[in-house]
């Protein structure tokens, strides 16, 4: 059995456990994104751990850790960016992030990575959902990051 579906049940639980209402004033978003990549004419299931802090009602600045397993052909990729936000509209985000692609396999190899990143969130009583869009820009190479997050503000 693969711990992927009980890693993920487990953040999910310990996020939807806290008791704060989404709604600004908040200044920590941690989130857990799960949605597909698309590149070299490839879909792989994608999962994130995210982190937002929010110093001002427009900017933030954030962390990503990105695990698509059955990239490059079964080989693995882990993504590590550091992302700054601006917020504009009610509930748009827009977000740059540069960090580095480590690709697993016999072979393995890293890789810089940048990152441009638009999401709408919609506020819930205890939460947020941000559907989300990517483009990761690899090495002369492109990658379409697409699905959703599950945010906690606190």
């Amino acid at each position: 059995m693969s711990t992927l579906p009980i890693v993920v049940l487990v953040v999910l639980c310990t996020v939807f456990t806290f008791d704060a209402k989404a709604k600004d004033g908040y200044q920590h978003f941690p989130g857990v994104f799960l949605g597909a990549t698309h590149a070299d004419s490839e879909t792989d299931f994608t999962y994130t751990l995210e982190y937002e802090y929010k110093f001002s009602q427009h900017f933030g600045v954030g962390l990503v850790y990105e695990k698509i397993n059955d990239a490059h052909h079964g080989d693995g990729i882990t993504i590590k960016l550091a992302s700054i936000y601006y917020h504009f509209g009610h509930d748009f985000r827009l977000g740059l992030g540069y960090g580095e692609e480590k690709i697993g396999g016999y072979h393995p190899h890293t890789e810089n990575v940048t990152r441009v990143n638009l999401s709408y969130e919609y506020h819930f009583e205890h939460f947020s959902l941000a559907p989300s869009l990517s483009i990761d820009f690899i090495d002369g190479e492109n990658a379409t990051v697409f699905g959703l997050a599950f945010i906690k503000p606190f």
